[in-house]
Parts: C-alpha cells; structure tokens; sequence
C-alpha cells in the first residue's frame, strides 16, 4: 500500500528524521497485518510528495528470469521498481545529495533516493532561461519571478523568500496511477508538468496573510502549520495571463520499457483548444491532468483526464494518437474494459464527473464506447 506524507507538510521541526513509513510502499502481510517490507521514496517530506498514484504488480521477464515486482512512482516524477517479495530495486537506487535547509528549526535529509533507471518522467528544474508566457511581457515577467525565488533543483527545501517545487505537489505521478502491458513490458502512466511557487511564513504575519487570501485578495492556498515557527502559502507559478511560468506540455502521457528501463515515448496529453486555459494560452498540446490509463491486450491505451473532456485512444507501441470520442464532462477517472459475454462486443466505459481543482465541466454521466 502506499502511504502519505508527515504533517504539517511544508516543515518538519515536529517530526525529525526520515519519517518513516510516509511518503513510501509498505507491504504487509494479508493474513497476519504485519509488515513484511517497506521503500521509501521521499525522507522526511517538505513538498506534499505523497505517494498518491497507487503502485501496480506486475511480473517482469528479464532475460528469460520471470521477477514479480511493484511499480511504485511519486510526485516527484520518479519511478521505483521494486521485487514484490523483498522491496529490493530491480534496476538500483542512489542516494544523492540534495540542497540543505534555511528555514528556522528544519533539518531537511541530507539526501534523497534516485533510481538508477528508468530516468525521472518529468523535469526536475526550472531555470530563468526557462520562462515562458504566451507574450514576450509574461515571458519576462516569469524570468523575474524565477530569478528571485529560491531555485537549487527537485528537493529544494522551502524558504521564506519563496522556493520554486518543480514538479509541484500536484506534479509527476498522480491520481489514479499507470498501467502494464505484460506482452510487451511497458509500463503507461499519466504525468504533470508545471512548477509550484512554496513560501514559508513566518508566524507573526500567518494571521494577516490569511485573511487576505480567504477575502481573495491573496490568489494562493494557505496553511497555518501548526507546532511550527512558521505557516505557508503555496501557488502555481504561473505569469500575469494566469498561465504557468514553465513551458508546455502541462500533461504527458508516458511509456516506460521496463525490460530494460527506458522511456519509450513521452506525447502530450489533450489540449487547451477547448478548455478555459484557451483565451489565454491559445491552442496548446498538453494540459494539467488527474485520472490514469487502462491498456488492453490488442495494445491500445485508454485515458481521459486531461482539461478537454475527450476519452483517448493511444498506440501502446509508439505513443500516436489513434481516437478520442467526446465526453460531456471531465474524464477524471481511471476507465475499464469488460465484456458481456465471452464471444460478445468489448466496451471501454468511464466515469465523467470532472473535477473542481483542475476545473473541468461537472457532471454525472457513465459513458460507454463499443469498440469494432
């Protein structure tokens, strides 16, 4: 099972060490509860890097060596394969040196855990040289931003002065996970690609800073942070157009060879055409994305989850487009395949309920498409 990351999220001066098991895959024992194993994918949390996408079991062929393992990734856009009995690394695992924190009370892990391979699903840093916008005006503006905030890769602690996450703590893998297709060893999931600005505030000046944003006069999503010297505001970097400050793709479709731990094709997911992003961003492949994909045995994969309320049809083998049908709402959801007899039709049906955070249509329809 997966597991959350410690609270308060931001700070960890009431929760010192690795804190462990959160932010990890624990293993227990289905006839007795006990633990049998657990891997942590991010010591001692400062980012909301929970692992929200649920691992998935698969069996692996290597060289002709059958190894079942669990394929567990994260937020932070690293993908951890892992032998299901012991929780060993199939391909390896570093410890790396990661930037130190500033803030007051905080003793951030001096390192953090990178697999070997596959390679991280998404980036890991923004530079200034990095900015985009839609105009040359909210290019430069997010150039500034970039500039003056707090920058030093993935695993920048959060600061007073502000700090870039990127991915952000709705980044990398998220809600609902990816899929395997046994036949050809490939692994798909959905991804994020955008940078969240992550200010920590310092106790004296919470209260105000609150009342502002519940007044809306502050656009960010705030926290008090109990225990702890400080609360803490977190936003999308995004420039004035209200568009982030990272370049699209915001969303991508992954697949990931896992007989040899390579990434076989990375596409953009939906577009912002039809969606409230398009006044401003205009016609962009890629968008924020929340809901995984199913692969069937004929080698399709199915998804919706993007901004634009279309369930997808993809090519397993090269990542192409190949069908999308209209939804009449958001796809936000994990679709499924069945049959209702053994010599019968095969359907592709999911749940379009949209989503109030990423801002896709609501509703409440189950829909269901026949396949030829």
């Amino acid at each position: 099972m997966p597991t959350t990351s410690a609270s308060p999220d931001y700070h960890g001066l009431k929760r010192p060490g690795d804190n462990k098991w959160a932010d990890s895959v624990v293993a227990l024992s289905a006839k007795t509860g006990e633990m049998v194993w657990g891997f942590q994918l991010v010591h001692h949390d400062l980012w909301d890097y929970d692992t929200a996408a649920q691992p998935v079991l698969a069996t692996l062929d290597r060289n002709g060596v059958e190894t079942p393992v669990v394929i567990a990734g994260n937020k932070t856009g690293n993908l951890f394969v892992l032998n299901r009995w012991t929780g060993t690394p199939i391909f390896g695992v570093e410890e790396r040196a990661v930037p130190k924190s500033d803030a007051e009370g905080e003793e951030a892990s001096p390192t953090q855990p990178f697999p070997l391979a596959p390679p991280p699903l998404v980036l890991q840093r923004l530079k200034a040289e990095d900015a985009w916008g839609p105009t040359p005006g909210d290019r430069d503006a997010c150039r500034a931003q970039i500039e003056k905030l707090r920058s030093d890769g993935i695993f920048t602690p959060p600061s007073v002065e502000g700090t870039i996450a990127f991915p952000g703590n709705l980044g990398g893998m998220n809600w609902s996970s990816g899929a395997f297709d046994p036949k050809r060893q490939v692994f798909v999931t959905n991804v994020n690609n955008f940078a969240m600005e992550v200010h920590l505030i310092p106790r004296d000046q919470y209260q105000a800073i609150e009342k502002t944003a519940k007044e809306g006069q502050f656009r960010a999503e705030v926290s008090p942070q109990h225990g702890t010297p400080y609360g803490m505001s977190r936003a999308i970097l995004h420039s004035p157009a209200n568009l982030p400050c990272n370049p699209p793709p915001w969303g991508s479709l992954v697949g990931v060879d896992l007989s040899n731990g390579t990434i076989r094709w990375n596409e953009p997911l939906g577009s912002t055409a039809e969606t409230w992003l398009a006044n401003a961003a205009g016609n962009f492949r890629g968008t924020p994305n929340l809901g995984g994909p199913i692969v069937t045995a004929g080698g399709l994969v199915f998804i919706a989850s993007a901004m634009d309320n279309y369930l997808r049809a993809f090519d397993l083998e090269t990542g192409a487009e190949l069908w999308k049908g209209r939804l009449p709402a958001g796809g936000q959801a994990t679709p499924m395949t069945y049959r209702l007899r053994p010599d019968g039709k095969q359907f592709v049906v999911i749940a379009a309920g949209g989503h109030g955070k990423i801002g896709t249509k609501l509703g409440d329809s189950v829909v269901a498409f026949a396949l030829p």
